[in-house]
């Protein structure tokens, strides 16, 4: 009998699985095409270059730029040691305090949390589960104020089996009512939460605030726009319009827009969705997104709308990116089909030098691809004036050539192949398959492309490329068979334009342990046994340029780094670039999320999610599947009778400042 794996280890191993398709040659065998191509290396072998010299002049030597100068006291914080325990571990000179667990009140009227007597009523008055992405919006709107204003966190998804007591692991089928899959669906989503710091430093929550609020999937009703909305392939039995649509689910990481709106990621969508496609129309659609998920939520057996032998048009309702108004509790939620529709990982965003937005995205499955959008219009000084702002413009898809240059491909309707005799009648099309669209114009497959990250203040792009377990062949970028520790990825757009569609690429690091060559990490010389790490997922930049890097490791933590994941101050510039320096690190079967800082830099918002979950069989002295009875910890509570709970955790410095001095 297969081992059962948590849905977390499931979702992850899901990731991990490429899509079978035609695809360009992928950015491992360009990085190795470009360093075979470089004059310095003449007459020095390849292997033995890799494993010897220094990420910073390799960088350099492949594309002839001169580092920018930064003091070397980079890092202004003690390092938390490597190692992995049931608590959370900050550096020493720092604090960290937990803001909001799963459960907690959250509007006026929610009653207290009672684990063992949970509703769908109370869960949507309460905080959600998986707490992943966070923005930070300042109240007043406008102020820029670092006290006080509105989280917004993502619940990316439910580990029923920690969640619920009785949870049988050998038959779950068996456990689910129409009551406990609306708590898990109650639980997805995100949460608007107004938060301030007090006179004595410490941030709590506002529990009679008018923005607090709850998106589920059960309860909370949107719209389509932008050239999807209404076509066809969006209308339902529920919905004949296909422009009307309740919820958003598995929302993974996410943006901010500079008019105070936030965009919520839809990711790994295929999970939800059941039964055998009813519409030959959509069946190269659905295997291309890889829908019905091969261990679905049983959402389906009690809402039809996620049993695709009933509604195979509603799995195309999602996979997008959600644009809320959270200065308005009342506003409807906008499902902005410009975007593209794929498993989005991030909305970060920023402007051309002409004042159009472009929001950056990855799709986060191994060999997928980089996204970005560029709006039509610019981005104006009235808000009201940018409501329908991101429904028009042009999507693109990255293509990463020699010699390190690069090109975004616009994906447009009637243009190199995306047409009718392909499949594509519109841009309706295009936006809906989006994926197969990138498929045809030849877009370079990536390893697992997550949060994409741009630097204002220097111009730079960072991507987060977590690994690539199924890589098969050896190369440059990937000196190794199966990619188990990622790599960061660092675009300069020509002109320093976030509109050109050109670009320049290098590596900013190789994840994975620098003491063994034959891993072929690429960090700063310096990097000893602490100051690296393992699969880049969420990123943030902070006002001295330093790239914040949040770790994924799934269950394979053991493997890539035998470590718990946490949270890494990395410099990307001048002396030290390529050294890392951990800041935080998460109890044992977590993943730390959405780093996000106050204006001002001296608080820094953290989200921990499904502690005591992935990977507990390694985790010595406990070795066995965690569940709600026993899990392998009791994070963040530690008590009895409380199961493990995701959580938001504030960080900031002993002696005030910056977080990370």
């Amino acid at each position: 009998m297969a081992e059962r794996k948590s849905f977390g280890e499931a979702l992850d191993a899901a990731d991990e699985q490429p899509v079978a398709r035609t695809t360009a040659p992928d950015l491992a065998e360009l990085w190795t095409r470009r360093i075979a191509r470089r004059g310095f290396l003449t007459g020095v072998g390849k292997a033995a270059l890799l494993a010897s010299v220094s990420p910073s002049i390799l960088s350099l030597a492949a594309c002839g730029e001169t580092p920018e100068t930064t003091p070397d006291a980079i890092f202004g914080f003690e390092e938390v040691p490597r190692g992995i325990d049931g608590d959370h571990h900050v550096a020493a000179d720092h604090d960290a305090e937990i803001l909001i667990r799963w459960g907690e009140p959250l509007l006026k009227d929610a009653p207290d949390f009672d684990v063992r007597k949970q509703s769908a009523a109370a869960q949507l008055a309460q905080f959600g589960y998986n707490n992943d992405y966070i923005g930070f919006i300042s109240l007043p709107y406008g102020s820029g104020a670092s006290d006080r204003g509105l989280l917004c966190v993502h619940h990316e998804y439910t580990n029923d089996d920690l969640m619920y007591p009785g949870y049988p692991a050998d038959n779950p089928a068996s456990f689910y009512t129409q009551d406990v899959v609306e708590i898990s669906m109650a639980a997805h989503g995100g949460s608007i939460v107004e938060v301030a710091r007090g006179d004595d430093g410490k941030w709590s929550i506002v529990r009679d605030s008018e923005y607090n609020r709850r998106l589920t999937p059960l309860s909370t009703a949107m719209t389509f726009s932008g050239p999807a909305a209404g076509h066809p392939r969006l209308r339902t039995n529920e919905d004949p319009t296909g422009l009307h649509v309740m919820g958003t689910f598995n929302n993974c990481a996410g943006g901010i827009t500079p008019w105070g709106t936030w965009l919520m990621s839809e990711e790994n969508i295929n999970f939800y969705f059941m039964g055998e496609n009813a519409d030959a129309r959509e069946a190269v659609n659905h295997e291309r997104m890889g829908v019905p998920g091969s261990r679905s939520y049983p959402w389906g057996y009690f809402h039809k709308r996620f049993d695709i032998s009933r509604e195979p048009r509603e799995p195309n309702r999602f996979g997008w990116v959600v644009e809320v108004d959270p200065l308005d509790p009342a506003s409807t939620p906008v499902k902005r089909t410009a975007l593209g529709r794929f498993k989005h990982e991030g909305c970060e965003n920023t402007l051309t030098k002409d004042g159009r937005l472009v929001v950056y995205m990855g799709d986060d499955q191994a060999f997928e691809y980089l996204y970005k959008f560029v709006s039509a219009a610019e981005v104006s000084a009235d808000r009201a004036a940018n409501a329908s702002l991101l429904d028009e413009g042009t999507l693109y898809v990255a293509r990463f050539e020699e010699g390190g240059s690069g090109r975004w491909m616009p994906l447009v309707h009637g243009e190199n192949g995306i047409d009718e005799a392909n499949g594509f009648s519109s841009q309706a099309d295009v936006v809906v398959e989006a994926r197969r669209a990138a498929d045809i114009l030849g877009a370079t497959p990536l390893d697992r492309p997550e949060d994409v990250t741009p630097n204002d203040a220097t111009g730079k792009v960072y991507v987060a490329l977590t690994n690539s377990k199924e890589r098969k062949e050896t190369n440059g970028v990937n000196p190794r068979a199966g990619n188990l520790w990622g790599q960061i990825v660092e675009l300069t757009p020509e002109g320093g334009d976030h509109a050109s569609e050109n670009f320049t690429w290098t590596m900013l690091v190789k994840c994975g342990d620098p003491m063994f060559p034959a891993i072929g990490a690429e960090w700063h010389p310096e990097a000893g046994r602490n100051n690296w790490f393992a699969c880049p997922d969420n990123m943030a930049v902070d006002q001295k340029g330093r790239l914040w890097v949040a770790t994924d490791q799934g269950s394979g933590w053991n493997a890539a780094s035998s470590s718990a994941d946490g949270l890494y101050a990395l410099a990307t510039a001048g002396e030290k670039r390529g050294l890392a320096r951990r800041i935080f690190r998460a109890p044992v079967g977590a993943e730390v999320c959405g780093p996000c800082f106050t204006p001002d830099g001296t608080t820094l918002f953290l989200a921990v999610q499904h502690p005591g979950a992935d990977g507990t069989k390694n985790f010595k002295g406990f070795e066995r599947a965690s569940t709600f009875d026993d899990p392998a910890t009791r994070w963040p509570d530690f008590a009895s009778d409380m199961p493990p709970r995701p959580s938001v955790v504030v960080i900031t410095a002993k002696k005030g400042g910056p977080v990370g001095g």
